[in-house]
């Protein structure tokens, strides 16, 4: 993939991201966006961060003590994780409900 095509992916990638945070109470869920950049701030003031990776073609997310990569599946048109090809969408969805600790709904395709 060429830069465009991935500078492409990945802002259609944040906006959807951040499409999906707009809704949630900013008391429980907030979030700020800064080129490139998604902070998702909890209440408690814990912080996950979703980023492109330019260099390399990927997106990063961390939350809590855990961080992992995803690259462009362009056969099944997602971003899977470089290691159990997981979904970025759904682990997004699975950590911030075990954050808030109550099932949160999916990430719209």
């Amino acid at each position: 993939m060429d830069d465009n095509e991935y500078t492409k992916l990945v802002d259609a990638c944040l906006k959807r991201v951040a499409d999906w945070l707009e809704p949630f109470d900013p008391d429980e869920l907030d979030y700020q966006t800064a080129d490139g950049v998604i902070t998702l701030v909890f209440e408690d003031k814990t912080r996950f961060v979703l980023n492109r990776q330019s260099a390399v073609h990927q997106v990063w997310y961390a939350a809590g003590a855990r961080a992992w990569h995803y690259k462009w599946d362009p056969t099944g048109r997602r971003w899977i994780d470089d290691r159990d090809g997981h979904d970025l969408y759904g682990n997004l969805a699975k950590t911030v409900g075990l954050k808030l600790k109550r099932s949160v709904a999916a990430i719209a395709p």
